[in-house]
C-alpha cells in the first residue's frame, strides 16, 4: 500500500449549477458533499464502498463532523478532496479531509468519526478482519505524515480575561 503514504487524494470533483447560493458561491451544504464525494474513493480504496454494503450489508455512518470553511468556491471550480486517517479502533474511523482547488488553494477542511455499521441493526460493529487489516495499512502509512495543523479544532468565543 505505499500509495497511502501520502494523503488519500480524490478524483477530480467539479462543482455543479445547483450547488451554488443566492450568493452566487458554493452553499455550505455542497462542501459536505464534496467531502462525502471525496470520502467514497477513499472509502473504495479501503473495501467499504457501495460493494461492500450492497454485498456484505455493512457500512459506514458518519457520528460526527466539523467543517472550516477557508474560501469560497464558485461554479466550474475543480477541486479536489484529500483524506488522512488520524486514527481507528474496531468500530470506529478518525479521519481529516481538505477540499484543495486545482489551482492549490485549500477551500475548506472536514474532520470526522465515521462508526461502521451493520445494516440489519443498524447497529455498530466491529470490522471484518479483511477491511480492518486495510484499514491498519493505510493508517500505518498515514501515522507518517504530521498532525495537520487544522485538525482537533473545537468551536468556541474566546474571551479575553
Amino acid at each position: 500500500m505505499t500509495e497511502n503514504a501520502i494523503p488519500f487524494v480524490s478524483r477530480t470533483i467539479e462543482v455543479e449549477k445547483d450547488w451554488i447560493d443566492y450568493n452566487g458561491h458554493l452553499n455550505m451544504a455542497y462542501y459536505n458533499v464534496i467531502f462525502d464525494r471525496g470520502g467514497d474513493d477513499a472509502s473504495e480504496r479501503l473495501g467499504l464502498g457501495a460493494a461492500y454494503a450492497r454485498e456484505r450489508h455493512l457500512t459506514t455512518y458518519t457520528a460526527e463532523i466539523h467543517v472550516c470553511y477557508v474560501r469560497e468556491l464558485h461554479l466550474g471550480d475543480q477541486v479536489t478532496v484529500t483524506f488522512q486517517l488520524l486514527d481507528y479502533d474496531e468500530k470506529r474511523l478518525h479521519a481529516y479531509q481538505e477540499i484543495r482547488h486545482l489551482d492549490g488553494w485549500l477551500a475548506a477542511t472536514s474532520e470526522s468519526m465515521t462508526l461502521h455499521v451493520d445494516m440489519s441493526g443498524p447497529k455498530v460493529t466491529p470490522f471484518p478482519s479483511d477491511i480492518l487489516a486495510n484499514i491498519e495499512g493505510m493508517r500505518a502509512f498515514h501515522a507518517k505524515l504530521p498532525m495537520p495543523e487544522r485538525a482537533g479544532r473545537s468551536i468556541g468565543i474566546k474571551r479575553k480575561a
